[in-house]
């Protein structure tokens, strides 16, 4: 059996691009997707086995796809991915639609460390058409063809002319694209407020006036997801904004989340994300005893008041031993 190392066509092959791009719909909208698309190609596919295991294919061989084919073998019920960007868990196998044969998979391992994100796939771009509205826990089964792979990836797979690349992609975790929990009631004269754009994404509008003294935590959305304990990494999207500034000094939302762990970020943003929940929305005003103090940190003035805006995705799980 000709065999390429998984190294070099699941991991080798991906390169880090596409960093805020935006599938299809917003992360806000309602998500819709067909149990299976190009349905003449899809049947030449059988997928069986348990999802907790590497699959076993069945192509009936050449499998030829002028365009790409997707089909729900399993469909589960969790968070739908809707950006290019949202992070992710996946297994994936992938199979030779010229010979049948298994070319490469990801260990099936059951770690849950190992976040991606869809985007990150830059050499496989077939899979964020394949993969818009597919929640966590499917069994997606993809036939990408020559016009949904990157330069050089049938060749190195081994695929004659017109001949399909078949991928298996297991949904092992899907964090949020944006915070999705209830709207809360806040009262607080003089405050930042936010504005949201249709895909979640938060701008913050600063009023005139001085700023608090003292920390100040709103929880904007309130969401029924898992516990942030500091525990464990937690998964983020973030503007920040100096008091008195109009344009943020870093946002997360230009590329993809940030994983943080609450020993690593300013105290202020460390006591605004613990005992919080995932799915929420936090807005907080940090002082600068709570900040960076009398010291300059980059583009941020020296005792300056930052405010953040924090959408909530997701705890990571600890690494496997």
């Amino acid at each position: 059996m000709r065999k390429i190392p998984a190294a070099l066509v699941v991991l080798g092959l991906v390169t880090v691009g596409l960093a805020g791009c935006s599938l299809p719909g917003s992360p806000l909208s309602d998500c819709s997707r067909p149990e299976v698309s190009n349905p003449d190609v899809m049947d030449l596919i059988t997928v069986t086995g348990d999802t907790e295991d590497e699959p076993e294919v069945e192509l009936y061989t050449p499998v030829k796809a002028a365009e790409l084919g997707f089909k729900d073998v399993v469909t589960g019920d969790g968070t739908a991915i809707t950006s290019a960007s949202q992070p992710v868990v996946l297994d994936v196998a992938l199979f030779s639609g010229t010979t049948g044969e298994l070319i490469a998979a990801t260990p099936y391992d059951g770690d849950l460390s190992r976040v991606g994100s869809v985007g990150q796939f830059a050499n496989f771009p077939g899979f964020e058409d394949a993969l818009h509205c597919a929640t966590e826990g499917s069994r997606v089964a993809i036939a990408l063809s020559p016009d949904d792979l990157g330069d050089g990836v049938a060749e190195q797979a081994g695929l004659d002319d017109g001949d399909a690349l078949v991928a298996v992609i297991d949904l092992r975790k899907v964090y949020l694209a944006a915070a999705d929990g209830q709207n809360q009631f806040n009262s607080g004269f003089g405050l930042p407020s936010v504005v949201r754009a249709p895909d979640g994404r938060p701008g913050l509008i600063i009023p005139d006036g001085a700023a608090p003294s003292e920390l100040t935590i709103q929880t904007l959305k309130k969401g029924d997801g898992e516990e942030v304990t500091g525990e464990q990494p937690v998964r983020v999207h973030y503007t920040g904004v100096v008091w008195g500034e109009d344009e943020p000094f870093d946002s997360t939302w230009d590329g993809e989340p940030a994983s943080l762990t609450l020993d690593a970020v300013v105290p202020g943003f460390a006591k605004a994300l613990e005992g919080q929940t995932v799915g929420s929305q936090v807005l907080v005003v940090v002082p600068p005893d709570q900040g960076y103090g009398d010291q300059a940190q980059g583009g941020i003035p020296a005792d300056s008041t930052l405010v953040f805006v924090i959408d909530i995705l997701g705890v990571d799980a600890v690494p496997s031993e």
